[in-house]
C-alpha cells in the first residue's frame, strides 16, 4: 500500500510541478493590480461556503438588512480567513508578514499601545469639545451597562484594528506601492479601504466615504511614522473602533439637535461629520509633527 502512495505521489509531483513553478514565476512579477485583484477574489471564494453555512444558521435572509447578532459573526469569520489567504499569497509572492509591516516585537506592542491611547484620547477631546458647545449630552443612567461589554468590545477591536491594517495598510499598500508611487499606492489602498465597507451598511456607510479614506491616509502616515511597522497604525484603529463601539453600544451619547448633523455625523456616524473629519485630521497632523518620537 505504501508503494502505491508513493507512486500516486509521485505522479502528482510529476504532473503538478511544472504549473506550481509556472504560477510562482507569474506571481513574482505580476502586476501589483493582478495580485490585489487576485487575493480579494480567492478571499471571498474562499469564505463564501463559511458565510452559507452562517446565513442559514443565522436565519439571515439576504433582502433583509443585517442585525447585530448577525453580522458579527460573518464579520469575524471573514476576518479570520484574511491571514491564512495573506499567508497564501506572500508565499507566491515570495514575501512575508513583515514586509507587510507586520512584526511580533516589543516594538509593535508598544506602538500598539500608544496608539490605542492615542485614538482614544483624540475622540475624547472631540466629543468634550462638542459636550462643552452643547451639541451632545451624557445618559448617565447607562452607565450601568459599560462594564460587561469593555472588554468584548476591546478583543473584537483589536481583532478588526488588526486584521484591517493587515490588509489595508499592509498587504495592498505595499503591493501597490511596488508599481505606483507612495501617496498614489496610499490614496488608491485607502478609497479600497473606503469602498469595502459599503458592503456592510449602504445608507449608513454611504455619508462616511469621504471620513472614511481620510482615515486610511491618517493610517498610512501612522504606519510610515514608525519605520513600516503596522503597530501605531494598529493601534490607532482600534482605539477609534473601540471608544465609538461602546459609546453605541451603551448608547452613552445623545445628540442635542442644535446643529445640523454636518457637524456631529449623519446617522451618528461620527466619519460622516465634522467633528470626526477634524478628530482624523488632528491625529494626522499629531502623527506627522512627533513621527520622529514614534
Amino acid at each position: 500500500m505504501q508503494e502505491v502512495y508513493r507512486v500516486f505521489l509521485f505522479i502528482l509531483i510529476t504532473f503538478f510541478e511544472p504549473s506550481v513553478n509556472a504560477l510562482l514565476a507569474f506571481m513574482k512579477n505580476a502586476p501589483a493590480l493582478v495580485v490585489v485583484m487576485g487575493f480579494f477574489i480567492f478571499w471571498i471564494v474562499c469564505w463564501l461556503p463559511v458565510a452559507t453555512v452562517l446565513a442559514i444558521a443565522l436565519n439571515w435572509q439576504p433582502t433583509k438588512p443585517l442585525q447585530p447578532e448577525q453580522k458579527m459573526p460573518l464579520l469575524v469569520s471573514l476576518y479570520l480567513l484574511a491571514p491564512l489567504i495573506i499567508w497564501g499569497v506572500s508565499w507566491l509572492t515570495n514575501k512575508s508578514f513583515s514586509d507587510y509591516g507586520f512584526i511580533g516585537n516589543i516594538s509593535t506592542l508598544g506602538s500598539l499601545a500608544l496608539g490605542f491611547g492615542l485614538g482614544v484620547v483624540s475622540l475624547a477631546i472631540v466629543f468634550s469639545g462638542q459636550f462643552g458647545l452643547g451639541w451632545c449630552a451624557f445618559e448617565k443612567t447607562n452607565f450601568k451597562l459599560l462594564l460587561p461589554i469593555l472588554l468584548p468590545i476591546f478583543l473584537i477591536a483589536l481583532l478588526v484594528g488588526g486584521i484591517e491594517e493587515l490588509v489595508f495598510r499592509g498587504f495592498l499598500f505595499t503591493e501597490l506601492a511596488q508599481d505606483y508611487p507612495i501617496w498614489v499606492a496610499a490614496a488608491i489602498s485607502s478609497l479600497i479601504f473606503a469602498l469595502l465597507h459599503l458592503v456592510w451598511e449602504q445608507r449608513e456607510t454611504a455619508p462616511q466615504l469621504p471620513g472614511l479614506w481620510l482615515m486610511g491616509m491618517v493610517l498610512v502616515l501612522a504606519r510610515f511614522a514608525t519605520s513600516g511597522n503596522l503597530g501605531l497604525a494598529w493601534g490607532l484603529h482600534a482605539g477609534w473602533v473601540w471608544a465609538i463601539a461602546t459609546l453605541d453600544t451603551a448608547e452613552l451619547i445623545t445628540y442635542t439637535g442644535k446643529v445640523p448633523d454636518l457637524f456631529t455625523g449623519k446617522n451618528k456616524k461620527p466619519l460622516a461629520g465634522l467633528a470626526g473629519i477634524i478628530c482624523v485630521l488632528g491625529t494626522g497632523v499629531i502623527i506627522w509633527l512627533f513621527s520622529k518620537y514614534f
